[in-house]
């Protein structure tokens, strides 16, 4: 293919005590054309990623064109010259799996610039080994509901499908936060009963997203994580806190500092205050990323 569209969708991560192993694709969608030339390259940025954002390059650094390259090297092809157009609509550094949604693009642009079928797994590998984990990668790549996770190297995935009736609503500030910033917060060891904590509500947390949703507000809770970053963003915790005591399941999505809410409504209980966010019904994404000819 020479010509081309990649639409990947938004993900929220860990989904409360599911730290990095749990991932939901959700219907917020970057949308990257792809047109190989003679040579050269050439990248534009419109809508959420432009504007003069710092840590949107538009050169090699981009994070679609070095996944791109990578993917070509890994499948044998020389890559050709190449013209991006990047329609950004996942808010940067909020927590909703930007950076993982370019490289899954990237990496999904690369089998078609190379004239091949996705590999779920070869694609599963490229693109999370870009942040050192799959969660975020693995729901942009195969929608809907993922459980990931790592042995001895290699990144897997299992996807599932989510409750019907779950609609996912996020409240996105207007802060940005660093992963690593936040990572950075996390403890080198936790308290063994929050290990064993979360590991009950994980588990539960399965049965809650996939057939039993009146479970989820205790399948949400979570001791391993969002409290240490709290500082980050306390605005965000304080909404956690608000909705979860109006007894919506509520977490902080991925590193934050957006919120979500699994809600089965698909609003937000109207006295709670959601000033200084921007509050969004998602669908979850059920299809993954999507390549088309132009």
């Amino acid at each position: 293919m020479t010509a081309f569209k990649v639409t990947v969708p938004a993900s929220s991560a860990n989904l409360g005590p599911g730290f990095d192993a749990f991932g939901m694709a959700l219907g917020l969608h970057d949308v990257v054309e792809v047109r190989a030339t003679g040579s050269g390259l050439k990248v534009e940025v419109f809508d959420a990623g432009a504007g003069g954002v710092a840590d949107v390059s538009t050169d090699e650094t981009h994070l679609v064109v070095r996944a791109i390259r990578r993917t070509c090297a890994h499948l044998g092809v020389e890559p050709p010259g190449l013209h991006l157009s990047c329609f950004n609509a996942i808010p940067h550094a909020r927590g909703l799996g930007s950076s993982a949604a370019a490289v899954v693009s990237g990496v999904a642009a690369g089998y078609a610039l190379a004239g091949r079928e996705i590999d779920a797994s070869g694609a599963l590998q490229l693109a999370a080994g870009f942040e050192g984990h799959a969660d975020n990668a693995a729901a942009s790549l195969f929608g809907g509901l993922v459980v990931a996770w790592c042995d001895g190297g290699e990144f897997h995935a299992e996807r599932l499908t989510p409750h019907a009736s779950i609609r996912p609503v996020v409240a996105v500030p207007s802060v940005r936060s660093a992963t690593a910033t936040t990572r950075g917060l996390l403890p080198a060891t936790v308290p063994h009963a929050d290990a064993a904590h979360n590991a009950g509500r994980a588990a539960l947390a399965v049965h809650a997203l996939t057939a039993k949703p009146e479970l989820l507000l205790a399948a949400t809770e979570d001791r391993l994580h969002q409290h240490y970053r709290a500082p980050a963003y306390p605005a965000s915790t304080a909404l956690v806190s608000t909705l979860r005591a109006h007894g919506v399941p509520a977490t902080i999505s991925g590193a934050g500092p957006t919120v979500l809410a699994l809600t089965t409504a698909g609003t937000l209980p109207p006295e709670v205050d959601v000033t200084g966010f921007e509050v969004l019904e998602l669908p979850v994404d059920l299809t993954g990323v999507q390549v088309a000819a132009q």
